[in-house]
């Protein structure tokens, strides 16, 4: 079993008028084999977290802790966080101009596992997991989403994945942008990936259709950058009756 751990994390983020706090003070734990959603409104610091869990330069981590196996993620770069087994699918995929899915996701598995895939078993493997989320071969000699639909990028995401085989996964807002038909060929390709390996999943909405599909253990509210309220299944739920008003006044840690 992996863990990883974040304790008391504080987190600024450079603006043009100058270091601005976002976090302050996150504690969380996931293991593999649990699946975990941050809920909570627009600004609330979600996607702040995602990207410090992987090492994005942008966002400097002033106070706290994140271990994964006892190992401090901190002093990782963040192809080292790769290799220890983290895994970020973002919001908004960038595009790689030039570079082919095909060369991309070879690259990327031989940078994890530090060897190269056998051609002809890899072959088989990103084929049948393409198929999976039913994605048209010929996206594989197509660049890296390049002129991809929203959904097209986010399958894309998953693809790596599955194919990749993480120890934790971060699935930032993986849900935005998708329609119905995408969200569950999405929902489907995580969940067989957490079945196939015991995944751990850190799964960032706001709203809770995903978790109809990716159904969480646990739950946890993000307000000003603080988790407010955690709970199971049934807190998502009362969000979606209640919203988020009454925790927006304070901020702060409340009562269940």
């Amino acid at each position: 079993m992996s863990v990883l751990e974040i304790r008391d994390l504080h987190v600024t983020v450079e603006t043009e008028a100058g270091p601005t706090p976002i976090l302050n003070g996150v504690t969380l734990t996931v293991r593999t084999g649990e699946t975990h959603a941050i809920m909570g409104p627009n600004g609330s610091g979600k996607s702040t977290l995602a990207y410090a869990i992987a090492g994005h330069p942008k966002y400097t981590v002033t106070g706290g802790s994140i271990s994964l196996d006892g190992v401090d993620v901190l002093e990782m770069s963040v192809d080292e966080r790769a290799r220890a087994g983290l895994f970020l699918a973002m919001q908004y995929p960038v595009e790689v101009p030039g570079i082919t899915v095909t060369n991309f996701l070879r690259t990327a598995k031989t940078a994890v596992d530090g060897e190269a895939p056998a051609i002809r078993s890899w072959t088989k493997d990103v084929k049948q997991a393409m198929a999976n989320l039913r994605m048209d071969p010929k996206f594989a000699q197509r660049n890296v989403n390049e002129g991809f639909s929203g959904g097209e990028k986010k399958r894309h995401e998953i693809l790596q994945l599955e194919l990749l085989k993480p120890k934790i996964a971060v699935l930032d807002e993986t849900d935005s942008g998708l329609d119905v038909d995408a969200l569950k060929i999405v929902s489907e390709g995580v969940n067989r990936a957490k079945a196939d390996t015991d995944l751990g999943v850190l799964l960032i909405t706001h709203y809770t259709r995903i978790l109809r599909y990716i159904q969480p253990q646990f739950v946890h509210v993000m307000v000003a950058g603080r988790i407010v309220e955690e709970g199971g299944p049934e807190l998502a739920d009362r969000l979606e009756e209640e919203g988020y008003d009454r925790f927006l006044d304070a901020g702060t840690p409340v009562d269940a």
